[in-house]
This record gives C-alpha cells, sequence and structure tokens, in this order.
C-alpha cells in the first residue's frame, strides 16, 4: 500500500508524532510518499527511512498514491484539494489542529485507521465541490473549492450591490458585505457564522448566505445544486475579492461569475464509528443545554 504524506509546515510540537506515525507506516510495510516541499522540512528534524520517497502537484497522484493523509487541521485538508484535485485518490484528515471538522481522525486511532484502511472497512464520503467559471482567467487551473466560494467588499469600503441569478433568472440584488456560496461540506464553516443552516455532507443542495445584508429580511437560500448561480457585482469600490475556500483573487465589477457544481468529488476516508451529527455535538456544541 502507497501512502501519501501533505502538511504545510512542520511543528516543534509534531515531530515526535510525526516519528511515531513513520515508525507505524514501516511496522506495517506501507510504502511512504511525502510532498516534496514538506519532506525537506521533515528530513532536518527527524531520521527517515531510505525508503521513503517524496511526490509533487506535478504528477498523476493516482498512478502512484493509494490514499493521503493530510495533517494538520481543515485549513491544511482544503490544501490538500489542490493537490487530489480529479484523481479520485481518498484522503484521510489527522487532526493535529484545533477544531477539525473535516479532519476527524485523531492522534490516538492512527492504529485503527491503518488497519481500516487494509481491511477496507471505511466509509467513503464523497464530498461535492463547487467550480468558479469566469470571463477572466482566475484561480488558474485551481478554480474549484471544497467548502465555499465567496464575493466581498475589499477593505473598509462601503457595502456592494450584488445581483444574482439561478438559472439565468434573477433572485435578488443583495446589498450587503457579501455573499457565500458553501456546499454541504462549507455549510458548517463560513456560511454558518453567517447565519447560513447545517446541511447534512451527501444532501445534494447549496446554501446562499448574505454577508452582513442592510436588508434585515434577507436570509440565506438553499438550492439544489444542479442550479448554475450568477452574479453581477456593482458599488462604490473599483474592486472587490473573490475567494474558493482561503484563496483569494481582486477583480472589478466588469468580470462576470459563475457557479456551478464540480464534476468530481473529493473522496474522504471516514471511519465505520464516527458520524457527522455526533462530530458536530462534540466539536461545535451543537445543542449543548446545561439541562441536559
Amino acid at each position: 500500500m502507497r501512502i501519501g504524506i501533505y502538511s504545510r509546515v512542520l511543528k516543534t510540537d509534531d515531530i515526535e508524532f510525526l516519528h511515531q506515525l513513520l515508525l507505524l507506516l514501516n511496522e506495517r510495510n506501507m510504502q511512504v510518499l511525502v510532498y516534496d516541499d514538506y519532506y525537506q522540512q521533515l528530513n532536518q528534524s527527524l531520521p527517515l527511512f531510505n525508503t521513503v520517497q517524496t511526490f509533487s502537484g506535478n504528477e498523476s497522484l493516482s498512478d502512484n498514491i493509494d490514499y493521503i493523509l493530510s495533517i494538520g487541521g481543515d485549513g491544511t485538508l482544503l490544501n490538500t484539494l489542490e493537490l487530489v484535485r480529479d484523481s479520485g485518490v481518498p484522503v484521510l484528515g489527522i487532526n493535529t489542529g484545533r477544531l477539525g471538522l473535516l479532519t476527524d481522525i485523531t492522534r490516538d486511532q492512527l492504529n485503527e485507521a491503518f488497519t481500516a484502511l487494509e481491511t477496507q472497512k471505511y466509509q467513503l464520503d464523497r464530498r461535492t465541490l463547487i467550480s468558479l467559471q469566469s470571463d477572466i482567467l482566475l484561480f488558474g487551473n485551481a478554480n474549484f473549492a471544497l467548502n465555499e466560494f465567496a464575493i466581498h467588499k475589499k477593505d473598509t469600503s462601503a457595502m456592494i450591490v450584488i445581483h444574482t441569478y439561478i438559472d439565468d433568472e434573477f433572485v435578488n440584488s443583495y446589498w450587503a458585505d457579501g455573499i457565500i456560496v458553501a456546499t454541504p461540506s462549507g455549510s458548517t464553516a463560513y456560511s454558518l457564522s453567517c447565519g447560513g443552516p447545517i446541511i447534512y455532507p451527501t444532501t445534494n443542495a447549496f446554501v446562499l448566505t448574505p454577508v452582513a445584508p442592510h436588508n434585515l429580511n434577507v436570509r440565506p437560500v438553499v438550492i439544489p445544486d444542479h442550479c448554475t448561480i450568477s452574479f453581477e457585482i456593482s458599488g462604490r469600490s473599483d474592486n472587490f475579492l473573490c475567494s474558493l475556500d482561503s484563496r483569494y483573487e481582486t477583480i472589478d465589477q466588469h468580470v462576470k461569475l459563475t457557479i456551478k457544481k464540480a464534476n468530481f468529488t473529493l473522496n474522504l476516508v471516514r471511519l465505520e464509528e464516527t458520524h457527522f451529527f455526533s462530530t458536530i455535538r462534540k466539536k461545535l456544541m451543537w445543542g449543548q443545554d446545561s439541562r441536559n
């Protein structure tokens, strides 16, 4: 079995954990490939086995790797998506960060997780992605996101007006600081903090959530994910921001933006005893009440 390891920055507190991880993979006779930038960091702090190889984002992952371990928090897993793309390679999120809704495998569950891989006893969550189309090149060849697409006013400028259409039918002109199109995975992220609903991960829907709308009666809207959502922006400022997960670009009001469901998914490995509602109860303290 070929295991890829991806992370962004090696933290001092994680060195011993990573040492134990590599020992465990070696004991199980798993071939280890480390993302090349991360390999350089590891190589300065840990004794790496001679069998450890490297990989980059310029190769076909499915030809070389069976599973990828994304080590960090949810932000690291969002970065992992840029490597995995449409390869279909399953991703295990190992949580060494803080919240970890997507990276829900803990340090103490490594043995359990690797046994699940070897015996094929796990659940594979196929998470919907969104893709962005525009009349200018934005985000290079990584014009997709797992959590959300967002439009924002820039800096401290006045609110903007976002004219919104679904399947070419006019929906509303949002006077707001911005707007979010969230997937079910992203419904528990930025959209939730702006008053959006929690959506079950396998629901075929997007949620359209305004950011600080000027009209009090404007609320989030849940729509089928086969719809095409398009935007036109106006405002006092010449420039605005649009983002895909943690990446952003500066645009002007002449740019036309269209959001669709991507034609591929991100495959997340979930241990069989791990469930969505137990995760959000535990990590978001959802439904917590001192009377319970």
